[in-house]
């Protein structure tokens, strides 16, 4: 069976070399060349053979390296084990003491730390820091460090403490830069006092913790309090009465947000204007009614001492008596009363659009004051009363509208009253003239 597969390979591989050689001419040929061909095959067979064999053995040669080195890595890593081992129960061993020797210092580093962040809290917020930057280095080394603290830094903290102490009781005045409403730093002339507050050209400044630097408010306090800054700022020594911001800034800030009287007239809203516009009516009418019955009174005292008649209201009554010489007594004391009576309403004009405007402006100010206690129940239906300041706007117009309303009347009715005198004597002139020019007129008739 096997040479029967053989020589149907032979016969194969004849037929697939056949096409590369001649064909035999003979069967001798064919013989050969099948020969020739077969000891060519086995040649390869035999090359290829040992190529797998060699191959083989290199494998086998890695492969038993590989195990080798397996097997020392094993080992060393045994080796290794053991004395990771070793160590951590020797390190163990050795954070317990360290922990037991450490154990006051561990408590004071942590005081340390502590009182490190509160002074730098302090040291941040502190208008002595304008002055004195880059002063709290230490603190900030303190703070972060995870070792215990140097003697030298313990003493730096010290000293900083007594420094931040020392500062608070000085008034210094000093250059630095501050930023300004608009947003602009310049440079300028800073007065300081204490820790409290900082001045600068009669404003007052503020702190701003992050960056270090002075900055001016928009908003500045009454000008009572600009003026105490200026004149610390143009004193050089002695006492100055100023206000000091304990609180350093806070008190300041909720200062300069105080309503000024413009924002108090409009917290009345338009009740406001309106008590203000009949105010202001009341007092030109006022004005114009004062200047006229001054003018008047010094034409009628001048006419006093003049008996010539002239253009005021006495030297008209005399005319009325010059004109009417030959009536009788009776007639002349009616025309006295007819001119009387006309010279009244001048005089009087105006008097009682002032009281009635005295009189409506505290009925606004009530009317405002309703409307600002409704406007506050609104709020407290709507957002309840958790939030004051939710209120806040209709009880500022229940108040301020009251107040103006008040403000407006009291004068008002000051000024009626005056007026009322001054006119009422003019009158008691004419009144006293006209009856002397009936009885004089009575006394030359009987005789």
């Amino acid at each position: 069976m096997f040479k029967i597969i053989l020589n149907v390979i032979f016969i194969f591989i004849f037929l697939s070399c056949s096409s590369l050689q001649a064909e035999p001419s003979s069967l001798v040929q064919l013989l050969e060349q099948v020969k020739q061909e077969r000891s060519t095959e086995k040649k390869e067979l035999a090359e290829r053979e040992a190529r797998f064999k060699e191959a083989r053995d290199k494998q086998e040669q890695l492969l038993s390296n590989a195990k080798n080195k397996l097997q020392s890595l094993e080992q060393d890593s045994e080796r290794l084990k053991q004395l990771y081992e070793q160590n951590e129960r020797l390190i163990n061993a050795q954070q317990s003491t360290l922990k037991e020797k450490m154990g006051a210092l561990g408590e004071l580093d942590g005081i340390v730390k502590q009182i490190a962040g509160d002074l730098d809290s302090i040291i941040d917020n502190s208008f002595v820091s304008a002055q004195k930057t880059e002063r709290d280095e230490i603190l900030d080394t303190l703070s972060s460090s995870k070792e215990l603290p140097a003697l030298q830094e313990l003493e730096d903290l010290w000293l900083l403490a007594m420094d931040e102490m020392v500062e608070s009781g000085k008034v210094v005045k000093f250059k630095g830069t501050i930023v300004t409403a608009a947003g602009n730093e310049i440079e300028q002339t800073i007065t300081r006092v204490g820790v409290f507050n900082a001045v600068s050209a009669g404003r007052y400044l503020r702190n701003l913790p992050e960056t270090g630097k002075l900055i001016e408010p928009g908003r500045q306090p009454s000008p009572s309090f600009q003026k105490a800054a200026m004149e610390l700022e143009n004193t050089n020594s002695g006492f100055v009465a100023f206000p000091v911001d304990p609180t350093r800034g806070a008190m300041l800030a909720l200062l300069v947000q105080l309503p000024d009287l413009k924002n108090r007239i409009e917290q009345g809203g338009i009740v406001g204007y309106i008590i203000l516009f009949l105010g202001i009516v009341g007092l030109l009418i006022s004005l114009e009614r004062l200047i006229m019955l001054t003018i008047t009174s010094r034409k009628v005292a001048k006419q006093l001492k003049d008996n010539n008649a002239g253009n005021n209201p006495l030297g008209r009554i005399m005319k009325v008596y010059i004109k009417n010489r030959e009536v009788d007594t009776e007639t002349l004391g009616l025309k006295f009363d007819e001119a009387i009576l006309k010279e009244i309403p001048p005089i009087k004009r105006g008097l009682s659009t002032i009281v009635l405007l005295a009189s409506v402006t505290p009925l606004l100010g009530l009317l405002g004051t309703v409307t600002g206690i409704i406007e506050t129940f609104q709020s407290i239906t709507l957002y309840g009363t958790g939030d004051p300041r939710v209120m806040s706007g209709g009880i500022s117009q229940a108040l301020v509208t009251t107040v103006l309303g008040l403000v407006v009347a009291i004068p008002l009715l000051l000024l009626h009253s005056f007026l009322l005198s001054r006119s009422n004597s003019l009158i008691q002139i004419l009144d006293e003239k006209s009856t002397a020019f009936v009885a004089m007129f009575a006394e030359r008739n009987k005789k």
